[in-house]
């Protein structure tokens, strides 16, 4: 290749590095100029503080319980006839859940009555002998030995009879057994013996399962340090419980608090508590595991501000603050209790009105222009005719304007 086209080529690279240069430095200008990530007002949401009452909660993990458990087992044994409910069905006390074939027991029971009849039938004689000796006795008769005997044959033949009934009484709850009934209201369980097997008295594995779910019970743990507090509350009026969904904490269901255990964990440092919910939507299952929010008092006129404006550092809890000129300034704070819809009550660092950043902290710093937003509220998007403007500046013009900017001025 020849001196003068690699002279060609040369001088080719260098025009292309200085427009894309010339490219470059325009393009940050413009950006400079214009307002860019460096000096724009950075959009946040902010929430003006609220003075009211504040409801001061404790919260806890708490577990579902079944108010009462009761596994349905036979009293007798003998074949299962018939199963009389379904799997998950919601039973009342007295409904008959299954029956037991109940020929064997009608038969004993039959004969308890025979032997009872018998028996009667016996004492009526004796009573009528009876009766005529106490006549004959009068007229000398009968001797006085053998009017005693016949008494002591009618006390022993009625002895008879009040066995017999007590035996028929036996009987016939036996076979009172072989109809199975539901002792509690409750939601069935799965079928544990189908229609045909022979079942035994008392078996550990039983028929089904029942577990009455209205009301329910939901238990749960606090740190020993809320005691005094928990109990300070008037025992006739009892503290307010509300059960919480474990993935978006939205409330499920309401209760009151019935229980406080009457010693503390030595091994956790805690106290159980009871509390009672009417569930008569379902809203709770036996086994569940829920947050459970106990209201222990309220705050007369505290100041709160939601739990995403309160920030944590190495020196303690902190806020960005609005101030006047726009800016934000990052405000300590001393924190009180939790409050209710996800606020925290505040005890000092803030004022009634002070309007607080609640997102877009992660973009700030101590004096930070901000562009203040309501929650929900979108920022305005630069106009079309701003960008054409602000194209159409020379790199004089915006280099300029950036020097105002950065010295205060207008423009």
């Amino acid at each position: 290749m020849s001196r003068w086209k690699w002279a060609l080529i040369v001088i080719a690279i260098v025009l292309a590095g200085i427009i894309a240069w010339r490219l470059m430095s325009q393009r940050t200008l413009a950006t400079r100029a214009g307002g860019g990530p460096s000096d724009a007002p950075v959009p946040v949401t902010v929430v003006a503080v609220e003075q009211k009452n504040v409801p001061i909660y404790l919260s806890a993990l708490g577990t579902v319980q079944a108010l009462n458990t009761v596994t349905v087992t036979a009293q007798v044994s003998g074949q299962l006839k018939t199963i009389n409910f379904k799997e998950g069905q919601e039973l009342k006390a007295g409904d008959l859940i299954a029956e037991i074939d109940p020929r064997t027991f009608q038969a004993a029971l039959d004969q308890a009555m025979a032997k009872k009849k018998q028996d009667e039938a016996q004492l009526s004689a004796s009573r009528s002998t009876l009766a005529r000796y106490e006549e004959l006795i009068k007229q000398n008769f009968v001797a006085a030995q053998d009017l005693e005997n016949q008494r002591q044959l009618v006390r022993q033949q009625e002895a008879l009879v009040v066995a017999d009934e007590a035996a028929a009484s036996s009987t016939r709850t036996q076979l009172g057994y072989t109809r199975i009934t539901a002792p509690i209201d409750g939601i069935a369980g799965i079928r544990q013996v189908d229609v045909g097997n022979l079942v035994t008295a008392n078996s550990t594995t039983g028929l089904v399962v029942l577990t009455q779910v209205h009301p329910l019970n939901v238990m749960f743990s606090l740190p020993e340090q809320n005691l005094d507090l928990v109990r300070s509350t008037d025992a006739s009026n009892p503290l307010p419980v509300t059960a919480l969904d474990r993935t978006d904490s939205h409330p499920i269901a309401e209760g009151i608090l019935k229980v406080i255990d009457n010693q503390i964990d030595t091994t956790t440092g805690t106290f159980k508590l009871k509390s009672e919910f009417a569930n008569t939507e379902n809203a709770l299952w036996p086994g569940q595991f829920v947050n459970v929010r106990v209201q222990v008092k309220t705050v007369s006129n505290g100041l709160v501000v939601p739990a995403t404006a309160v920030q944590r550092g190495p020196d303690g809890s902190y806020a960005y603050v609005v101030q006047p000129d726009s800016t934000v300034a990052m405000t300590p704070l001393q924190l009180g209790d939790e409050a209710a819809d996800n606020t925290i009550l505040v005890t000092s660092g803030l004022k009634v009105g002070d309007k607080v950043v609640t997102e877009g902290q992660f973009r700030l710093k101590p004096g930070s222009k901000v562009q203040p937003l309501a929650p929900g509220e979108a920022p305005p998007a630069t106009s079309t005719a701003e960008l054409d403007k602000l194209k159409a500046q020379t790199p004089q013009q915006q280099q300029q304007r950036g020097r105002r900017r950065a010295g205060g001025g207008g423009g």
